[in-house]
């Protein structure tokens, strides 16, 4: 099991057809499972894990 580490949960809402009838829809959050190189596993939404990377390469420069 991986540790979760964002607070991102499903947005919902309603589906609109052209009539405009309603229905129940969710959006999920794109969480992905990363590996760190202790060996432990998180879970993180990709636009998290991207400025990770981004923060980490500024940091190298």
């Amino acid at each position: 099991m991986a540790i979760k580490v964002t607070n991102k949960k499903p947005l919902t809402g309603n589906r609109r057809s052209h009539a405009l009838n309603a229905t129940k829809r969710q959006q999920k959050p794109n969480l992905q499972v990363i590996r760190l190189e202790d060996g432990t596993r998180i879970r993180m939404s990709a636009r998290e894990i991207r400025n990770l990377r981004k923060l980490e390469a500024k940091q190298v420069n």
